[in-house]
């Protein structure tokens, strides 16, 4: 496997704050996104909502994937993401911590190697460690006729 992927989302206003975000080159449905009142109308996750989502599924994935490597043969795991907002020293909000509570469906003495799977299994998470150690984010912005009107980099 190469050490670099990529992969591509396009994302289209439908209206107002309603955004369709296609996962290109797949036979992913596509998700509808919304801001939450009373900005938007909250038809769909907010971005916030999405990026705490995709921490939570991303370790909850991690923990059944180090469970399964140890033979393991856990039942329905069940994790509970809880976010904090709070706003910065620009008076603008960011979410400021992200607390993730995994419930296992047996006792820790019914799986093989506990100890040694839950001291790994973090480390497997992409995007728990992207988040934890930032992410460089360049953002441009175009005209109809590809005119750069904005750039900002991140890297």
């Amino acid at each position: 496997m190469s050490e670099t992927q990529a992969f591509t989302l396009t994302l289209t206003q439908e209206s107002d704050y309603v955004f369709r975000i296609e996962f290109d080159d797949t036979a992913i449905p596509a998700l509808h996104t919304d801001e939450s009142a009373p900005l938007g109308n909250d038809s769909g996750p907010n971005p916030s909502r999405m990026l705490v989502a995709a921490v939570a599924n991303c370790l909850s994935a991690s923990l059944l994937f180090s469970l399964r490597k140890y033979k393991n043969t856990p039942g329905t795991i069940v994790t509970r993401a809880r976010a904090t907002l709070e706003r910065n020293e620009q008076k603008r909000l960011r979410v400021a911590h992200i607390d993730v509570v995994i419930e296992l469906p047996d006792a820790a003495a019914d799986y093989a190697q506990i100890e040694r799977l839950l001291q790994q299994f973090e480390n497997f998470c992409v995007v728990t460690e992207s988040v934890r150690h930032g992410v460089a984010v360049d953002v441009s912005v175009r005209d109809r006729n590809g005119a750069t009107l904005h750039a900002s980099g991140g890297s």
